[in-house]
C-alpha cells in the first residue's frame, strides 16, 4: 500500500480504535450508571505509574500515526525496516487491526456497567465469566496487544516496534496488578475462574 493512503488510513483507524474503545464505551457507562469509569490514579503507586505510562503510551501511538500521516517521508527519519516490508505482512497486521477493534467492542459490551479503566478499590463489579471472557481472562488487554502487533506489522518501522514492546511490558504489569485485585475482591470465585481460563487465550 501506498505511504500517501498508508499512513492517513492507519492514523484514522488508530484514532477510531482509541474513541471507541476508551472514550465512547467510558461515557455510555457513566451515563447509564452515574459512575465514572475512569478510575485511573495519578499518584505513586504502581497503578498510578502504570497508568501514566499507558496514557503515555497511547498518545506516542497516535502521534506517531499522525505524524506519518501529514508527513509521509518521515518514515525513513523513524527507521522503516525494509525487511519486513510486504503486502503479506501488512495485509495481516490490517486484519489483526480490525480483529481487534471487533474484539474490544464485544468485550466491552459483555462487561457492561462492570467497564473500568483503572482498579477502582470502591466498586465491587461483577465478575464476567461469559462471552469471550469464558476463553480469555484479559480480552480487552489481548485486543490492545494485536492492535499494537498489527500496526507495526502494517508499518514495520523501529518506532512502532518500540511501541509494540513498550506496550507488552505495560500490559504484562497492569495484567498482574488487575489479577491482585479481583482475587482480593471475588476470593475464591476468582481463583476458580482463573484456574478454568487462560490469561490471555
Amino acid at each position: 500500500m501506498e505511504s500517501q493512503v498508508l499512513y492517513p488510513a492507519l492514523f484514522a483507524l488508530t484514532l477510531l480504535y482509541l474513541l471507541l474503545a476508551f472514550v465512547w464505551r467510558s461515557v455510555l457507562v457513566w451515563r447509564r450508571t452515574g459512575i465514572n469509569p475512569y478510575v485511573l490514579p495519578q499518584d505513586d503507586s504502581p497503578q498510578g505509574y502504570v497508568g501514566a505510562a499507558m496514557r503515555l503510551l497511547m498518545a506516542a501511538v497516535l502521534l506517531t500515526t499522525g505524524g506519518l500521516a501529514a508527513v509521509p517521508q518521515a518514515a525513513e527519519l523513524v527507521g522503516t525496516l525494509p525487511w519486513l516490508v510486504s503486502p503479506a505482512l501488512q495485509g495481516g497486521g490490517w486484519l489483526l487491526m480490525a480483529a481487534a477493534l471487533g474484539l474490544t467492542l464485544v468485550a466491552q459490551a459483555q462487561m457492561g456497567a462492570s467497564w473500568r479503566i483503572g482498579l477502582d478499590a470502591r466498586a465491587r463489579t461483577a465478575l464476567v465469566q461469559s462471552g469471550v471472557f469464558a476463553r480469555s481472562r484479559n480480552p480487552i488487554f489481548l485486543a490492545m496487544r494485536l492492535m499494537l502487533l498489527g500496526l507495526f506489522l502494517a508499518a514495520p518501522q523501529a518506532v512502532t516496534l518500540t511501541l509494540l514492546v513498550a506496550g507488552e511490558v505495560l500490559m504484562q504489569v497492569q495484567v498482574r496488578l488487575e489479577e491482585a485485585y479481583l482475587h482480593g475482591v471475588h476470593g475464591e470465585a476468582y481463583v476458580a475462574y482463573r484456574a478454568r481460563v487462560p490469561r490471555w487465550l
